[in-house]
């Protein structure tokens, strides 16, 4: 008799969480788009923000542009880190020439508020790798990150290497 208690227990708790999982309505995953995000049309978007970057790298050099771009996010106020960035990255441009262009070499997103941008910078000596990454917490888009390099000829040069595990 206590056996067939314990099992009518167990039936009926099966029964419950059976009856509460149908009645638990799952909604489906959306689709995951490949497409670039849409950004929205009022404000500045990552792209404008990116040109406008470099523009004043052209018309009147690196520590105006790094100005321009830090601004856009009132949490950078690191004034020394700042200053420091500037002055490398002044120090750099004289060593790789005059800036010419940029060209786009990557484009990511996570979701629609964080993206991702790496441009590859044209001087006449050399080019050099920026990267950008912009939140956008509500309405408007601010630098989260900022990086930049010249060891794109590396990775090139790496990656088509015959024994290169990742070239295809």
């Amino acid at each position: 008799m206590k056996h067939i208690n314990k099992l009518f227990l167990l039936t009926v708790i099966i029964c419950f969480c059976c009856l509460y999982a149908k009645s638990q309505t799952v909604a489906a995953p959306a689709a995951v788009k490949k497409t670039a995000v849409k950004l929205p049309v009022a404000g500045k978007t990552p792209v404008s923000i990116i040109d406008t970057f470099f523009k004043k790298i052209k018309s009147d050099g690196t520590s105006p542009a790094i100005d321009y771009l830090f601004n856009t996010n009132k949490m950078f106020n690191n004034v020394a880190q700042i200053n420091l960035l500037k002055i490398k990255l002044d120090s750099l441009q004289r060593s790789v020439g005059q800036y010419v262009g940029h060209e786009l070499i990557a484009q990511k997103s996570a979701g629609t508020s964080l993206v991702f941008y790496s441009y590859l910078a044209k001087f006449t000596v050399q080019p050099i790798r920026f990267t950008f990454m912009f939140y956008k917490a509500q309405t408007d888009w601010v630098l989260y990150r900022f990086k930049y390099d010249d060891q794109m000829d590396l990775e090139l040069e790496e990656a088509g290497k015959i024994n290169n595990k990742r070239a295809q």
